[in-house]
């Protein structure tokens, strides 16, 4: 059973192994401060829809408590683009579950960082320009790492 919650509504789903929540809703409309274009990869347009949706909650999660705006830099990734920008191999983008939010300073550094832990995420990397957010069921939890 997973419980997702919208505002203050709850929702409860029991999902077998092969539920897509993308039939029932739009996600467009769910997350409040997002687009899912904005998490396309550049040479695949709508593929956002590939995201995984509880990390699409999380991170418009993350963003609300953030209070700041979040740009996504790169979202999912097809294998030829995670490819072409250097990704590794079996990265949580291409899995949809991982996104690169713009940082450029250390005052909206800090403020991501804490929204997205307090939003449940614990796979965090910092670089100078982006901070990369994942939830990739298959890595290891609870690790901050910088580039």
């Amino acid at each position: 059973m997973e419980r997702y919650t919208l505002g203050q509504v709850s929702i409860w789903f029991v999902l077998d192994a092969n539920y897509d929540l993308g039939k029932y809703f739009n996600w467009k409309n769910i997350m409040k401060h997002f687009n899912l274009s904005e998490f396309d990869s550049p040479d695949f347009p709508n593929s956002g829809i590939n995201m995984d949706k509880k990390f699409l909650l999380k991170i418009d999660t993350a963003r609300e408590i953030a209070g700041v705006p979040f740009k996504i830099t790169s979202g999912y990734r097809t294998k030829e683009q995670n490819q072409k920008v250097g990704g590794v191999i079996g990265s949580s983008h291409t899995k949809g579950h991982a996104a690169d939010v713009h940082c450029n300073n250390s005052v909206s550094r800090f403020t991501i960082v804490n929204s997205l832990l307090k939003a449940g995420f614990n796979r965090i990397g910092i670089a100078d320009t982006f901070i990369h957010v994942d939830d990739d069921p298959d890595k290891v939890t609870n690790v901050i790492w910088t580039y």
